[in-house]
């Protein structure tokens, strides 16, 4: 079952992630991508133990952590979370091609891809361009009362 939203339309509160997206997003209800990301907020323990079940041979597939929902979500921004939509299963593109695609100027994505790079979310190859290696992405974290 695929269902189509687009976001621009959507009544939100200020949302503007929705603005940025220029085709409708898809979201698979029963479907899983193969090559799928999990970026989610987890503690060092948790990593520990993602990283000991590994080297048992227990698959734990693709992860990026942030130790908490303050550093994803400040290393996450709206104009960062367009690029990754934008890079997510294209392969390698250039700055300057990537900052086509998300109608932005070529040094603000320059700075919010070089902040990706350092934190470890894309990667560049050895001739410069971006990548990220994913077909898809799956942000897991809850927030509870206090």
């Amino acid at each position: 079952m695929k269902a189509q939203y687009d976001l621009s339309k959507m009544k939100s509160r200020k949302n503007p992630y929705a603005l940025k997206l220029k085709k409708p997003l898809s979201m698979r209800a029963s479907e899983e991508v193969a090559n799928t990301v999990t970026i989610d907020v987890s503690s060092i323990n948790a990593a520990k133990q993602r990283t000991k079940a590994a080297l048992r041979g227990v698959p734990q597939g693709a992860r990026i952590s942030f130790a908490s929902h303050e550093d994803l979500w400040s290393t996450l921004t709206a104009n960062r979370w367009a690029l990754l939509n934008a890079l997510t299963g294209a392969g390698p593109l250039g700055v300057r091609e990537l900052a086509r695609r998300v109608e932005r100027d070529v040094k603000g994505v320059h700075t919010d891809a070089q902040a990706l790079v350092l934190c470890g979310v894309i990667d560049k190859t050895a001739d410069g361009k971006l990548v990220f290696p994913y077909d898809a992405v799956h942000v897991d974290f809850m927030l509870k009362a206090a």
